[in-house]
C-alpha cells in the first residue's frame, strides 16, 4: 500500500529529474530545489561531455512513460572509430549486429527531462539554495547566503540527487560512522567542437564513437543532432605534455597540428575555444551509508560519481531510480525497508562500475591502438561468437545487459586471467583462430 508523500529532491540535473518523474507517477507530491538557474534559460557552458544512453539508462527512462520522447534526442553509435597515427581509420563493433550505444546532448536531455517532469506536475524552484537539511525530521533550509536570513521547508523525504559535491550528502558526512572517500585523477578534459559541413552533413561517421588515442591523452567526438559533434579532449593537467604546458594559442595549434593533423582544421575556433573554455577535473566518490533512517536517500553521483570511460555514470544513475521503483512498487510505505535494501544492493554496484570505468581509461587511451592488444580483442570476439552462451564480453555485459555491475567486474577478472594465458601460447598471432586455440580457451573456462 502507498499514500502519498510530500517529497524533496535537491538537484534538477538527469538523475534527479527522473526521479522526480517516478515518484509523481505513483503520486507523490514533488519539489525540486536547485541553486542554478533553470538550464532551459541558460547558454551551454562548454564543460560537458557527450552522453552515452545503454540499455540500463532506457529501463529507466520505459519505466517513467519517456522512452520515446527521449530516443528522438539520440543518435546510435555502432562501434568505435579509432583514429591512429597515420593508419587509415578503422572501426571496432561495440556489439552483435544491431547494438549500439546512443549519443545525447547533456544541455539537450537535461533540457527535455525538466520539461517532461514539469508537465507532469513537479515543481521546480531555481536558484533556491540549499543550506542546511535537518535530517531527522526531513527539513530544508533555503536562503541566498549562508548567513542571510533561511526559508524553512518540512517534508516527509529527502532525496540528494546534487552531484558529486551534494549538499545533503555534507550533512549526512557529519555523522557518527559515515565512510567517505572522494578521488581526482591526474586528467583532466576540455570540450571542442567540429561544426556540420556547408551542406548540413556530417564531417565524420555520424554512427561511430570516434576515439584518436595518444598514450597518456586522447580525443573523443560524439555525434549530436544538428550534425556537429562534442569533441574532448582528455589530457594530463600537469606535465610535458598538458594543459598547464599548452598555455597560448599558438601552443595549442602547434599542439594539433602534431598529434591531431588529420582533425585539427574540421575544428571550429580550435585556439580561441581552448583558451576559453574551462578545463574540468573528474573524481570518483564512494561513500556509505547512502541513507538516513527512512526520511533521506543520496541518488546518481551524490552516491558514486565516477569517471566518464565506460559511459555509465548517467546510465548507472538511472539504474538508482529504476531500482528505488522497483522496491517502492514491492514494499510501499514501509521506505525504511525501501532504503535498506536500497543501498545494501546498489553500494557493491557503484563500485563495481567505478573500478571498471577507471580500467577503460586506461585501455581507450593507450591500449587501444596496441597490436597486442587488438589482437586480444580479436581472439575475444572470435570466441564469442561461436560460443555465445560461455563468452559475453564485460563490455557487453555492462553495456547492453541490465545484470549486476560487480558480476560483470567479476567475470571480467576471469576472462582476463583466461586471456593472459591464451596470449602466451607460442606463435599466437598466427593461430589465433584455430580450433586448438578454441578448445584451450574452452579447457580454462572450465578450470576458472
Amino acid at each position: 500500500m502507498q499514500h502519498s508523500k510530500n517529497i524533496a529532491i535537491v538537484g534538477s540535473g538527469l538523475v534527479g529529474s527522473l526521479l522526480a518523474l517516478h515518484l509523481k507517477k505513483v503520486g507523490h507530491t514533488i519539489t525540486v530545489f536547485d541553486r542554478r538557474p533553470d538550464v532551459r534559460l541558460v547558454e551551454f557552458s562548454g564543460r560537458s561531455i557527450n552522453l552515452a544512453m545503454s540499455n540500463r539508462g532506457w529501463k529507466a527512462l520505459r519505466e517513467a512513460g519517456v522512452e520515446e520522447e527521449i530516443r528522438k534526442l539520440a543518435i546510435p553509435l555502432y562501434q568505435r572509430a579509432m583514429h591512429v597515427d597515420n593508419d587509415p581509420v578503422y572501426f571496432q563493433k561495440y556489439g552483435k549486429e544491431g547494438e549500439a550505444i546512443y549519443s545525447i546532448s547533456r544541455g539537450v536531455l537535461s533540457r527535455k527531462m525538466i520539461d517532461l517532469a514539469e508537465a507532469a506536475g513537479v515543481e521546480f524552484r531555481f536558484e533556491e539554495k540549499v543550506w542546511d537539511v535537518d535530517l531527522s525530521e526531513a527539513k530544508l533550509y533555503t536562503g541566498e547566503s549562508e548567513k542571510g536570513e533561511w526559508k524553512e521547508y518540512d517534508f516527509d523525504l529527502i532525496f540528494g540527487a546534487d552531484g558529486a559535491f551534494s549538499r545533503v550528502r555534507h550533512k549526512m558526512q557529519r555523522q557518527s560512522r559515515f565512510n567517505y572517500s572522494q578521488d581526482f585523477i591526474d586528467v583532466g578534459y576540455k570540450e571542442l567542437r567540429i561544426p556540420p559541413n556547408e551542406d548540413g552533413s556530417y564531417r565524420l561517421d555520424k554512427n561511430s564513437f570516434h576515439i584518436w588515442p595518444r598514450g597518456n591523452f586522447m580525443l573523443i567526438a560524439m555525434p549530436n543532432l544538428d550534425a556537429s559533434f562534442t569533441c574532448t579532449l582528455f589530457m594530463p593537467f600537469e606535465g610535458e605534455i598538458s594543459f598547464e604546458a599548452i598555455n597560448s594559442g599558438e601552443k595549442a595549434d602547434n599542439f594539433f597540428s602534431e598529434h591531431f593533423p588529420d582533425i585539427k582544421d574540421e575544428i571550429s575556433n580550435l585556439t580561441r575555444d581552448f583558451m576559453k573554455n574551462p578545463t574540468s577535473a573528474l573524481l570518483t566518490v564512494k561513500c556509505y551509508p547512502w541513507t538516513y533512517y527512512d526520511k533521506i536517500a543520496l541518488v546518481g553521483d551524490a552516491a558514486h560519481a565516477i569517471v566518464p570511460f565506460y559511459g555509465q555514470g548517467m546510465n548507472a544513475g538511472f539504474e538508482d531510480i529504476s531500482f528505488l521503483s522497483e522496491l517502492h512498487q514491492k514494499y510501499g510505505d514501509d521506505w525504511e525497508s525501501i532504503f535498506r535494501i536500497y543501498q545494501e544492493e546498489r553500494k557493491p554496484n557503484a563500485d563495481a562500475i567505478a573500478e571498471l570505468s577507471y580500467r577503460n581509461f586506461l585501455e581507450m587511451s593507450s591500449k587501444t591502438a596496441d597490436p597486442d592488444f587488438l589482437l586480444r580483442k580479436k581472439i575475444e570476439k572470435h570466441f564469442a561468437t561461436r560460443h555465445p552462451e560461455k563468452w559475453t564480453p564485460v563490455y557487453s555485459r555492462v553495456t547492453f545487459s541490465e545484470n549486476p555491475y560487480s558480476e560483470a567486474l567479476q567475470e571480467g577478472d576471469r576472462q582476463a586471467r583466461i586471456m593472459d594465458e591464451i596470449m602466451q601460447l607460442p606463435g599466437i598471432s598466427e593461430k589465433w583462430d584455430s580450433k586448438e586455440v578454441e578448445d584451450r580457451i574452452l579447457e580454462l573456462l572450465k578450470g576458472k
